[in-house]
């Protein structure tokens, strides 16, 4: 079941990925890819909503739109929300640095 909360460009593939942050959490994403994407090199972004918003929300809206001006776009969930992984420990600045280590 598709879960975004947006109208879906059926002109814009997108994958479901999981990567490992360098803090070793699985961290889930979606990635978006441009019209008649090649496996040629491409620009790309990375989108992040804010503070418990989930990709499916308005970074899969960006990324998807991203993807329509011919980027490859990545909107994840950053760690400890969505289905991304790991658990909320005292840890200074933890929240202010996900995007450094996608």
């Amino acid at each position: 079941m598709d879960t975004r909360t947006f109208e879906i460009n059926p002109k814009i593939e997108m994958k479901k990925v999981h990567f490992k942050n360098r803090f070793g959490i699985e961290l889930a994403g979606d990635l978006y890819l441009p019209e008649n994407h090649t496996d040629t090199k491409k620009p790309a972004i990375i989108i992040s909503g804010p503070f418990g918003a989930v990709k499916e929300q308005a970074s899969g809206l960006y990324a998807q739109q991203m993807a329509t001006f011919g980027f490859v776009a990545l909107a994840f969930d950053p760690s400890f929300g969505g289905e991304s992984g790991g658990r909320w420990y005292r840890y200074q600045n933890q929240g202010c640095c996900h995007a450094f280590h996608v």
